[in-house]
């Protein structure tokens, strides 16, 4: 075996190894095989100062969000609207709120309320485990709860495990598939 191939599986091995690209290549499977099509949003931004150091180079030194973000993604799959926010945390005991902002939670309310799909995928990445959390069950917890963060148990009992594949990767829309219905309009 040559080196080159030695080192291309090493990289292959660390391929996905957050969220964000664990969901877009999902996504690109989705896409690919006619299955749904869903995308991450582009992120809204006015740039201030930019500089040209060559022809059709260009180096932006300056640039603002013009409105604050919805959600990560949305699309379409079986006729209905979904959008998601997804997260990431090192915490081994809960997910701290103040990695969602409040104008996102009432996005995915808005979603819900319209007969969309709306959630969160959060990931405990120190335990490897990544989760589904629909909206009503994060209403549910911010209704019944004054703490600045949702405990790991919560995401165990309410939430649904996303098992890590090869492909789909993330295969989110079977849970749509198995709860999706009983979450739509809170």
């Amino acid at each position: 075996m040559r080196i080159s191939s030695i080192k291309n599986i090493s990289t292959y091995s660390n391929r996905g190894m957050d969220l964000e690209n664990d969901i877009n290549d999902t996504n690109k499977y989705y896409l690919d095989n006619d299955i749904a099509v869903i995308y991450k949003k582009p992120t809204s931004v006015t740039i201030h100062k930019a500089e040209y150091p060559g022809p059709h180079k260009a180096v932006i030194k300056e640039a603002y969000f013009k409105t604050p973000s919805t959600t990560d993604y949305n699309g379409v799959y079986k006729g209905k609207y979904i959008d998601f926010e997804a997260k990431e945390t090192k915490n081994k005991t809960s997910f701290p709120l103040s990695n969602i902002h409040e104008h996102q939670i009432i996005h995915l309310n808005k979603i819900s309320k319209h007969g969309g799909i709306g959630f969160i995928i959060v990931r405990f990445t120190l335990l490897n485990e990544t989760y589904l959390l629909f909206i009503k069950d994060l209403n549910e917890y911010l209704k019944n709860n004054d703490r600045k963060s949702i405990p790991y148990n919560y995401f165990k009992e309410k939430g649904h495990i996303i098992n890590v594949k090869y492909a789909p990767r993330l295969n989110y829309l079977e849970i749509i598939d198995k709860y999706g219905g009983i979450y739509e309009k809170n």
